[in-house]
C-alpha cells in the first residue's frame, strides 16, 4: 500500500490522509521534417489533396510542366505506432457486445471498524489518528528478518488471492473487508491499515475509477466493474504489502487490456532490481512500457521502503525521474505503479482517503513487496 509523493525535477514528499488516453507524442519546433515527392499536374492551383495530405492554399509552381513538387511533413515519431494501437481499441470496442453506460462510483455506508482480538501484537501507529512519519531509514535486514518478512508477504499474498475469489457482482467491498480481516486475524496478524492515520478498515478497495485507498463499504460491485484489493498485514513485527486488480464479471476490453499493461509494468519494473542498481531505472522501464500503449502513469502515489516499519525510504517513484540512489542486497520496498486510461491528475472525497481520477476514467493498480538480492530481486508477496 502506498502513500502520497509529489515530485518534479527535485523531489519532495508529502504525506496526505492516504497510504499511499491515449495521446499522440507532442510536437518539437525542431522536429525533423521529411521531404515527399510528388508529381503534379496544373489542375489546381488553389487547395489539393494528395492520400490524406492537405495542401491548402495557391502552388504557384504548378503551371510549369515537368516540374516536381516536394512537399514536407513533419516526422512524427511514434505515430504509426499510436495510430496502430487507436485502431486496435476502436475495433475491440466495435466488436464487444454492447453494454450498458459505467455509472460514477458513489460512496456506500461505512460499517463500524472491526474488532481485533487482544493477544494479536499491534503496529506502534493503533490508536492514534495522526499520520506516522515517513521513516527515513532504509530497511535492511539480515537472515532472521528476511525470514519473518517472507512470512508476513507470503501471507498477505495468500489472502490477497482469497479476496480475489470473492469478487463477483453483487457482493459489497465491505463483505469483502470482513473476510479478509477474519482471515488476518486468524492467522495471529493484525491488518495493517486498520487504525492508519484513521483508516477505518482492513484493507484498501478500489473500484473502476478509484485510484487507490477506497474504503470498503455498502456499494455492490456492479458487472464490468474492476477492482483493486490492497493487502497488507502485520505478523511478528513484519509488514508484508500487496495489491492486485481483479476483474468483476464480464468486463470491457479496453478495461481488460488496462489491467493487463498495469501488471507488466509492475513486472518490467521489478525486472531492473538488483543491488547496485540506480533505483530510477524502475519509473524509466515503466514509462516505456505504458506510453507505448498509450496509458498514463500516476506520479502522485509511489512505492516505498517496508519492513517493521509500513512505510520508509527509499521511495519508489514510477515514473521517469533523476532521483538519486541505488538498492542494496537485503532491502526491501514495494512497487506499486497505477495507470490511468485518461487523466492522471486525481481528486479526493471528503472522507481524504478515497482519490479518483479527476475525469471518471479507468484506473488500475499491482503491488508486489520485493527482496534486494545480489543478482537481481525476489518477490515475496507471490504465492
Amino acid at each position: 500500500m502506498g502513500f502520497v509523493g509529489f515530485s518534479s525535477h527535485a523531489v519532495s514528499l508529502q504525506l496526505s490522509a492516504g497510504f499511499h488516453g491515449q495521446t499522440f507524442p507532442s510536437l518539437s519546433k525542431s522536429a525533423p521534417y521529411a521531404g515527399i515527392p510528388l508529381t503534379l499536374s496544373a489542375a489546381s492551383s488553389t487547395g489539393t489533396t494528395f492520400s490524406g495530405l492537405s495542401l491548402l492554399g495557391p502552388l504557384p509552381s504548378l503551371s510549369r510542366p515537368g516540374k516536381r513538387l516536394v512537399v514536407f511533413a513533419r516526422k512524427l515519431w511514434g505515430l504509426e505506432e499510436a495510430m496502430r494501437i487507436r485502431r486496435e481499441r476502436e475495433e475491440l470496442e466495435a466488436t464487444t457486445t454492447k453494454v450498458r453506460k459505467r455509472q460514477p462510483l458513489r460512496r456506500g455506508r461505512v460499517s463500524p471498524r472491526l474488532p481485533v482480538p487482544d493477544h494479536i501484537p499491534k503496529p506502534p501507529y493503533v490508536g492514534t489518528s495522526a499520520v506516522p512519519e515517513i521513516s527515513s531509514e532504509h530497511q535492511i535486514h539480515d537472515s532472521e528478518g528476511i525470514a519473518r518478512m517472507r512470512a508476513a508477504c507470503q501471507l498477505a499474498a495468500r489472502v490477497l488471492d482469497y479476496a480475489g475469489t470473492l469478487v463477483r457482482p453483487s457482493v459489497t467491498t465491505n463483505e469483502i473487508d470482513k473476510a479478509v480481516h477474519q482471515m488476518i486475524i486468524d492467522a495471529g496478524a493484525y491488518p495493517s491499515p486498520l487504525g492508519y492515520g484513521g483508516f477505518p478498515k482492513s484493507v484498501c478497495t478500489s473500484v473502476n475509477e478509484c485510484m487507490c485507498h477506497g474504503i470498503p463499504d455498502s456499494r455492490q460491485l456492479q458487472d464490468g466493474d474492476i477492482i483493486n484489493i490492497d493487502v497488507t498485514v502485520y505478523l511478528n513485527g513484519y509488514h508484508g504489502d500487496t495489491s492486485k486488480t481483479f476483474f468483476c464479471g464480464n468486463v470491457s476490453e479496453s478495461a481488460k487490456r488496462l489491467v493487463k499493461i498495469t501488471e507488466e509494468c509492475m513486472e518490467r519494473g521489478i525486472a531492473v532490481c538488483k543491488d547496485g542498481a540506480a533505483f530510477r531505472k524502475i519509473g524509466k522501464r515503466i514509462s516505456e512500457h505504458a506510453e507505448k500503449y498509450g496509458y498514463g502513469v500516476v506520479e502522485r502515489f509511489v512505492g516505498h521502503g517496508v519492513g517493521t516499519v509500513f512505510h520508509s525510504e527509499p521511495i519508489i517513484l514510477h515514473h521517469r525521474n533523476d532521483r538519486g540512489g541505488c538498492m542494496v542486497e537485503g532491502q526491501t520496498f514495494t512497487i506499486e505503479p497505477i495507470l490511468t486510461i485518461g487523466t492522471t491528475e486525481c481528486i479526493s472525497w471528503p472522507d481524504n482517503w478515497t482519490m479518483l481520477t479527476a475525469d471518471g476514467s479507468l484506473a488500475a493498480q499491482f503491488e508486489h513487496t520485493i527482496l534486494i538480492t545480489r543478482n537481481g530481486a525476489e518477490i515475496l508477496t507471490k504465492c
